[in-house]
């Protein structure tokens, strides 16, 4: 290669940096996070879009067509409306509203009160292991280690908690007039079990995130507090609280994601037959009643649902951001 052609290629290569140096930060910024988008829309948005397409036919076992006739929207009417085929063994759920409904009732309370506990009890460990004291080390690895237990092993820890022939925990709660003889078999004993299995190996992650966020705070700011005679809770309300309130928001939003998609804790614990969730419905759906164009709505359903819940989380991170500028 001549001298003359290396110069040649090298302006070649330098015309797209220059072009990118006079259009600002923000042009680069879209620039570098193409790949991740394109691979974002690979991986997520086109089976996305591929699920709504298989809700729109006929579950296949009642179509000639392998992959169903196009119904529309059919299959979303009759989940809304409780003419679809789905399981109907959830124990002790009365309500007199379609499956559907049931089971998205469970998924969403089962999403508010674990990220409400797991956000209270993972922020008071973060302001705990944020302290310096003797042994901080062994505590941090102390409360981490629920969250690296596998699902799987975790709900069967709770299963033998709480089995009534070999279960300890059962005799306890019978005996404090909680629980009956066998709370594996009731959908709101169970609902609790499942919650409290979860709460105790996901607030650590919770810790986690939120310690990153207060070791972010600069330490002067309670120094200067502490001078002016600013009380704990002051300092708490006024600095701490205002602080962290982007990182408390983003902990939230992945703990309510992940809650929203509940299954394999339920499934090993007490059975989707005994506690309804979304995913729990999806998957019943699919390999129980072959019925792939309804199990299909069903998961569109819940993304769609787990989407709305991100554009709150995202809107108020945003106000929050905008109010610390």
């Amino acid at each position: 290669m001549t001298p003359d052609t290396s110069e040649q290629n090298t302006r070649l290569w330098a015309r797209p940096l220059n072009w990118l140096e006079t259009k600002g930060d923000a042009v680069f910024a879209y620039v570098l996070l193409a790949p991740a988008f394109l691979l974002l829309a690979v991986v997520a948005f086109y089976p996305l879009v591929r699920t709504f397409e298989f809700s729109l036919r006929e579950d296949a076992i009642r179509s000639a067509d392998p992959f169903g006739a196009f119904v529309g929207l059919d299959n979303y009417e009759a989940l809304l409306t409780g003419e679809a085929l789905l399981p109907q063994q959830f124990l002790d759920l009365t309500f007199e509203t379609p499956i559907l409904q049931q089971a998205l009732f469970v998924t969403l309370a089962f999403a508010i009160l674990s990220v409400l506990f797991e956000t209270l009890i993972g922020f008071g460990q973060a302001l705990i292991i944020d302290k310096e004291f003797y042994g901080r080390r062994w505590v941090r690895v102390a409360i981490i280690i629920p969250y690296a237990i596998p699902i799987v092993i975790q709900g069967m820890i709770f299963y033998l908690m709480f089995s009534p022939r070999v279960g300890f925990a059962t005799e306890f709660m019978q005996s404090l007039g909680l629980f009956g003889s066998n709370p594996l078999s009731s959908t709101t004993e169970s609902f609790f079990i499942v919650l409290v299995a979860d709460v105790w190996k996901t607030s650590a992650f919770m810790a986690l995130l939120i310690l990153a966020g207060l070791q972010s705070i600069d330490r002067q700011l309670y120094d200067v507090a502490r001078v002016t005679g600013a009380s704990p809770w002051q300092r708490f309300k006024y600095i701490t609280l205002p602080l962290i309130a982007p990182a408390l928001l983003v902990a939230m939003l992945f703990r309510t994601m992940d809650a929203m998609r509940i299954y394999g804790l339920i499934d090993s614990t007490a059975g989707c037959q005994t506690v309804p969730s979304m995913s729990c419905l999806v998957v019943t759906a699919f390999n129980e009643s072959r019925r792939w164009a309804t199990a299909s709505a069903v998961a569109f359903l819940t993304a769609v649902t787990i989407g709305v819940i991100v554009l709150v989380y995202l809107i108020g991170l945003r106000d929050s951001e905008s109010g610390m500028a």
